[in-house]
């Protein structure tokens, strides 16, 4: 890995570790509308929030289901979100989306 890019993934890592930046971060790649996005973001906030291991006792996930679960080909249950969600001190929120006028 180049140094640059380490460099990014650990202002990523360090930005991340707020919780606004961290919703934000979420939001943004659930905007998108890309699992594999959505799915490498949450594995950056939780990367962030105190590491796979100590999310995944949290979240009551085995670390390495929590690993596949948010693995490119992851297809997490719903259930499995929320506890992720609650084991980095995040919830999922729903909005009617904005119509333009």
């Amino acid at each position: 890995m180049s140094k640059k890019k380490t460099d990014y993934q650990e202002d990523l890592i360090e930005w991340l570790k707020d919780s606004e930046h961290a919703a934000a971060y979420l939001n943004e790649a659930i905007e998108e509308g890309d699992k594999e996005l959505f799915l490498l973001a949450l594995r950056n906030v939780a990367e962030a929030r105190g590491g796979m291991s100590a999310i995944a006792e949290k979240a009551h996930l085995n670390r390495e289901n929590l690993y596949r679960m948010l693995s490119k080909r992851g297809n997490p249950e719903i259930k499995s979100i929320f506890n992720l969600l609650h084991a980095i001190g995040l919830r999922l929120t729903i909005e009617p989306e904005l119509k333009a006028a």
